[in-house]
């Protein structure tokens, strides 16, 4: 795929409905910085902001992926082609965020692990102990809520009894007893409760 094509088509299609890249940024809550970075072919909007972005610019997702409108004749070659780019760039993303997961899950571990062993051990008047112990709990807590909230939102959890991906509600994965990231979980299809792995892509 020419991302630089992608990006000047982008850029032509923003014009086209008479937006500036600040106006086309804040309908998505990013920078117009990321918006240019699309436009000069430096990287591809997010999937999840996709579908949004093409029916803003009242194109089609296989359009704004081939960097062109394009004619019934070329539609169905195309749109084979971009799905499994699609797909690539889905998978992609929630690996990225599988990635951020671990990483705030260290950080926020081994602060919790840190501040307390300094609380413990360390001389201090009782206040302060107390101060510190506290802080190391809201750490903790923030960082595993967003480990949470990042893996319920990366891929989909597939039922080893159906086969079926999906993505249950954040309460569901919350109080889902874990092996790692397989959780016990009922699935929506068939009904069957067992441990469902976590799948990147659908």
């Amino acid at each position: 795929m020419d991302q630089e094509k992608v990006g000047r088509f982008i850029a032509s299609c923003r014009k086209e409905q008479g937006l500036t890249q600040a106006k086309l940024a804040e309908k998505f809550g990013i920078t117009d910085r990321a918006v240019s970075k699309w436009e000069n072919g430096k990287c591809l909007p997010d999937c999840s902001i996709m579908i949004e972005l093409c029916n803003l610019l009242k194109i089609n997702v296989n359009e704004l992926l081939s960097g062109e409108r394009l004619d019934m004749e070329q539609y169905k070659e195309k749109a084979e082609e971009n799905l499994f780019l699609l797909k690539d760039l889905e998978q992609k993303s929630n690996k990225r965020l599988l990635s951020l997961e671990v990483v705030i899950g260290y950080i926020s571990s081994i602060s919790f692990l840190v501040i307390v062993f300094t609380a413990s051990f360390v001389d201090m008047p009782n206040w302060i102990r107390g101060v510190l112990i506290g802080i190391a709990l809201i750490i903790f807590i923030i960082g595993m809520y967003n480990c949470l909230k990042l893996e319920h939102d990366a891929g989909y959890y597939e039922c080893q009894d159906c086969g079926e991906r999906y993505v249950p509600s954040m309460k569901a994965v919350f109080f889902a007893p874990h092996i790692g990231r397989s959780r016990r979980l009922k699935c929506p299809h068939c009904g069957s409760k067992n441990f469902h792995k976590k799948i990147l892509i659908k």
